[in-house]
């Protein structure tokens, strides 16, 4: 409900609901998360992009491709060597991906330029 509300009051509105739900199971729990100072933060960016922003999808994918590459490898001689290998993996995927624009990023360019600068 926190994620997908349409305003930023609706979310805090579902946060507090939540918090009151499950506050006398978990209370200190509950009470960390109400500290959350950033909890809301992608709400300031346009809602086009706010599911790429708060899903790990990418990054999970990515270092499922990454794990397996490392297995296939077996074994480095060194530290260096293996900090070389995923430098080169993680250059490999930036240069496949440059010029592809995730789910809502395109449409909202102008807007995250504005926000960024």
């Amino acid at each position: 409900e926190i994620r997908q509300s349409e305003s930023l009051e609706e979310a805090k509105q579902a946060l507090d609901n939540f918090i009151l739900t499950w506050t006398s199971k978990y209370s200190n729990q509950m009470r960390k998360l109400g500290k959350l100072s950033n909890l809301f933060t992608f709400y300031e960016f346009p809602p086009s992009i706010r599911a790429s922003i708060y899903s790990t999808n990418l990054i999970e994918a990515f270092n499922k491709k990454l794990k397996k590459r490392i297995r296939q490898k077996e074994q480095f001689p060194n530290e260096d060597a293996l900090q070389r290998f995923v430098t080169t993996q993680i250059l490999e995927y930036n240069d496949k991906f440059e010029e592809r624009a995730h789910r809502g990023f395109r449409g909202s360019k102008d807007t995250l330029d504005s926000m960024l600068i």
